[in-house]
């Protein structure tokens, strides 16, 4: 029995997340969907390394399944990309060890968020990146990004029902960057871990810190009570982009 470990990308307008759903459209049960008519077999389960939500997009997503098929790695990623719609890509296959799992091996994840910061929207942008006509001060929120830097608990930057899901709000930020360029601003997060709309509510907080809204000193409230109210808005999923999953090399 082999253990494939495959990297795709996909863009998530279409689908209602990763997730297979009961009744909508998902990037699981369409990746799996395409494995059983390449493989000529009943649709394997494959496990994703993160639950990412309805419209959000990945750059290089991580799964991996079991099978027992001999087809080469490089006929598994030509083979899928015949199979497959547009709209999801397969970047590489490789063959793992028995006991690697998408998820759980996971060190650490990078996502981005994109904000179309042109006064006009952009046709070509549509459910691609956020749309902010107004000025966003930059350096207001990069100065405010270094605090979520390092061990927290980001409890006040999780939508309430996924603090169910979890046994602590305690994650590690390592890096926040947020870079313009052309009217494209980026928020590039990178940690070992995010709550359920962590990323969406950690870039609506900068995005209310350059309106005025919230103050640096709101940020470290946020993380000293877990209180929401500190906290910006969520912005929506169109934005946000798995960017990157790290794994032991």
């Amino acid at each position: 029995m082999r253990n494939l470990k495959v990297f795709i990308a996909y863009n998530g307008a279409a689908y209602h997340g990763f997730q297979r759903q009961d009744n909508a459209s998902s990037v699981q049960e369409t990746v799996e969907k395409a494995i059983g008519k390449l493989l000529k077999c009943k649709p394997p389960v494959i496990y994703g390394c993160s639950r990412t939500d309805a419209g959000v997009h990945a750059r290089r997503f991580c799964f991996n399944f079991k099978t027992e098929s001999k087809i080469p790695c490089n006929g598994f990623l030509k083979g899928m990309n015949t199979v497959l719609p547009p709209d999801i890509a397969v970047l590489s296959c490789e063959d793992a060890d028995e006991d690697f799992h998408a998820r759980f091996c996971t060190k650490s994840k990078e996502y981005v968020y994109l904000i179309n910061n042109k006064p006009s929207r952009d046709v070509f942008l549509q459910k691609l990146a956020y749309h902010y006509p107004y000025p966003l001060d930059i350096a207001k929120m990069r100065s405010a990004a270094a605090l979520f830097v390092g061990e927290h608990d980001f409890g006040a930057f999780c939508r309430a029902e996924g603090k169910a899901r979890v046994k602590s709000t305690v994650r590690t930020i390592y890096d926040v960057c947020v870079e313009e360029k052309d009217g494209i601003v980026e928020i590039k997060i990178r940690g070992n871990g995010f709550l359920y709309n962590m990323v969406r509510i950690l870039a609506g907080t900068l995005v209310y810190i350059s309106e005025g809204k919230r103050t640096e000193s709101d940020i470290i409230s946020a993380l000293n009570t877990r209180n929401r109210d500190f906290g910006g808005v969520t912005l929506p999923p169109e934005g946000l982009y798995l960017n990157e999953v790290y794994y032991d090399a």
